[in-house]
């Protein structure tokens, strides 16, 4: 083991002396935002590379989500999970709507489309499902539900860079698919976020909510943000791009080797594989169950006190908190109850060696 702490993630940073003449570029062209080269350049890079056809740098994911709600004219209630990062949850807010938990599938731990339907009632309007851990949400059911009732949908796709299905990218899927670009993600521009669009006509309206409503220097068409990504951020983006499959490899093989290691831990569970090709090993997240000798938060501090941070992902439940309590009350989330409790993610990134690996494992056993 190295001498250095073992968080949960860690940025994948490219080489510096690459970065730096990024940067060189950037000064001497004296655009530092609004669309700048970069911006335009990481905006067409990563329409190749995910195989989407639109996309729309944020700041972050978070502005992204507000924004996202706001192109489509969201209204009323929207159907979500309690088992993801408050970020979901708040950007329904900030849009002065309705959140309405569901419940989640016990092996995807993805929003259950079984249980959605009783959730509709005339207020209804829009499904924000989240790719949790980048595994796929069931949007065929999702889709086949919305059409029913005619409710947009928006994935969550936080943690789904390059996600793919059997017919290509997993962007594809809803009226509109959200990512971060934050540090802890697979693939980030230190802090940012991205919108794929399905048509020309959506990015524009999307392009002019995050630059303040703008639709030229003197019209104003709608309440926006600043949601812009500045090119700095951007030409980082870029950069990192290059790099990526390296980095997912990276990851597909510490996963392998973690998966090797805890299959004789009684008590241990871990997720069920993805196919290759189809994830982007994000997070690797185990179940502590009742046959391991200490419970989850035990473990969890057992792993911090030798200076391995692990993250109870995602605990508590968005809906547990006192500001959600009052949208939650008397409904039933056992399946996302029991993951809160029960789930460690342990530290994954492509810099973590085999022998910090093991020196995991190791505490784990002992």
């Amino acid at each position: 083991m190295t001498n250095k702490p073992i968080y949960v993630t860690q940025p994948f940073l490219p080489p510096l002396e690459e970065f730096e003449s990024y940067l060189r570029e950037i000064w001497d062209s004296k655009i530092l935002s609004n669309s700048g080269y970069f911006h335009q350049q990481l905006e067409n890079a990563l329409c190749e590379y995910l195989g989407v056809e639109y996309i729309s740098l944020f700041s972050n994911g978070t502005i992204a989500l507000i924004t996202a709600l706001q192109a489509l004219q969201i209204k009323g209630e929207v159907i979500t999970t309690p088992y993801s990062f408050v970020a979901t949850a708040h950007s329904i807010m900030w849009n002065g709507l309705k959140p309405i938990f569901v419940d989640v599938d016990s092996e995807t731990l993805n929003l259950d489309p079984a249980r959605i339907e009783a959730a509709i009632s005339s207020q209804t309007t829009a499904i924000m499902p989240v790719h949790c851990y980048g595994r796929a949400c069931d949007v065929n059911a999702i889709q086949q539900i919305a059409d029913k009732y005619n409710l947009k949908v928006i994935y969550d796709a936080a943690h789904a860079f390059g996600v793919k299905d059997d017919d290509g990218s997993l962007l594809r899927h809803g009226d509109l698919s959200v990512l971060s670009f934050h540090a802890t993600k697979v693939f980030n521009t230190f802090e940012g976020g991205a919108i794929v669009c399905p048509d020309v006509k959506t990015k524009q309206r999307i392009d002019q909510l995050k630059n303040f409503g703008f639709q030229d220097d003197v019209t104003v068409i709608d309440f926006g943000i600043n949601g812009k990504m500045s090119e700095i951020n951007a030409a980082f983006g870029v950069l990192q791009l290059k790099y990526i499959d390296q980095a997912v490899a990276r990851r597909r093989n510490i996963d392998a080797l973690y998966r090797e290691l805890l299959k004789n831990v009684k008590g241990i569970r871990c997720m069920p594989e993805v196919d290759v090709g189809m994830a982007n090993y994000s997070y690797f997240p185990i179940f502590v169950e009742s046959e391991y000798p200490v419970s989850r938060d035990e473990l969890f501090q057992k792993l911090k006190d030798n200076d391995i941070y692990s993250r109870r992902y995602f605990y508590p439940l968005i809906s547990d908190y006192e500001i959600y309590r009052e949208f939650s009350s008397g409904y039933d989330f056992s399946v996302a109850l029991n993951a809160a409790n029960k789930i460690l993610c342990l530290p994954i990134y492509p810099d973590l060696s085999a022998q910090d690996v093991k020196f995991v494992i190791n505490i784990i056993n002992s």
